[in-house]
C-alpha cells in the first residue's frame, strides 16, 4: 500500500498526513502530563517504574526542547522525550519511553516520532542518542550495538539491547563505565504543613 505522507511545520507543530488519517507531532505541554501516564500504563504496565532505565528518569526533567507528543483526533497517542546523561564520561542523551496507542500503530506514528526527536536532538547540537531497546526496530534509525560493549546501566539490563547512534561522527568513540543522569532535577510537589492539612 502506498502511503503519502505531507509535512507543514509551523509554530514547532508538524502536521502530518498519513493515509489521510492526520495527527500532529508537537512539543509536550504540562496539560499532556495524565493523558501521557495512561498511555504508558497501557503500553507498559505498572511495572514500569521499576525498570533500569526508569532510575535515569526519576526526579529529572527531560532534555529542554526533546520532549514531544502526538495528538489524533483531539486524543494523545504518542509520546517520546529524551534525556541528559553521561555516558562514561560522554555528554549524551537517553532516548525513550517511546509509546504510541494500541490502536493507532498502523499510522506510522513511531516512526515518525523516532524521525522527528533525532533530526531534533541533532539540531540542537547534541553528539549521541543511546536507548534501551530491540536492534531489529531501532536499527532503521541509525542505532547499533556498537561502541556500546563497555558502558553500563544502573541496574540490570540485557547487553545486546543497549544500542547507540552517534549524530556527530567519533561522539561515542571509546566511552566506558556507568550511563549517569545529569539533566536538570524536577521540582517536587510541596506538601501542605501541618496547619494547612488540619484546616
Amino acid at each position: 500500500m502506498t502511503t503519502a505522507l505531507q509535512k507543514t511545520a509551523t509554530n514547532n507543530t508538524v502536521a502530518l498526513t498519513i493515509a489521510a488519517t492526520p495527527f500532529a507531532i508537537r512539543a509536550e505541554r504540562g496539560s499532556d502530563i495524565a493523558a501521557r501516564e495512561a498511555l504508558l500504563d497501557v503500553c507498559f504496565g505498572a511495572s514500569r517504574h521499576a525498570r533500569t532505565c526508569q532510575r535515569l528518569r526519576d526526579g529529572r526533567l527531560p532534555a529542554e526542547g526533546l520532549a514531544f507528543s502526538v495528538v489524533h483526533q483531539g486524543r494523545l497517542v504518542g509520546t517520546i522525550r529524551l534525556w541528559h546523561v553521561d555516558a562514561g564520561g560522554q555528554a549524551a542523551l537517553m532516548l525513550g519511553p517511546l509509546a504510541v496507542d494500541p490502536s493507532c500503530r498502523e499510522l506510522g506514528i513511531g516512526a515518525e516520532l523516532m524521525n522527528h526527536a533525532i533530526a531534533a536532538a541533532k539540531a540542537l547540537g547534541h553528539g549521541a542518542v543511546i536507548l534501551l531497546g530491540d536492534e531489529p526496530y531501532y536499527s532503521r534509525f541509525g542505532f547499533s550495538p556498537e561502541k556500546m560493549e563497555n558502558l553500563s546501566l544502573p541496574g540490570p539490563f540485557e547487553r545486546h539491547r543497549l544500542l547507540g547512534l552517534e549524530l556527530r561522527a567519533g561522539a561515542l568513540d571509546g566511552v566506558a563505565g556507568l550511563i549517569v543522569a545529569t539533566g536538570r532535577a524536577a521540582k517536587r510537589a510541596r506538601t501542605a504543613s501541618p496547619a494547612a492539612r488540619a484546616a
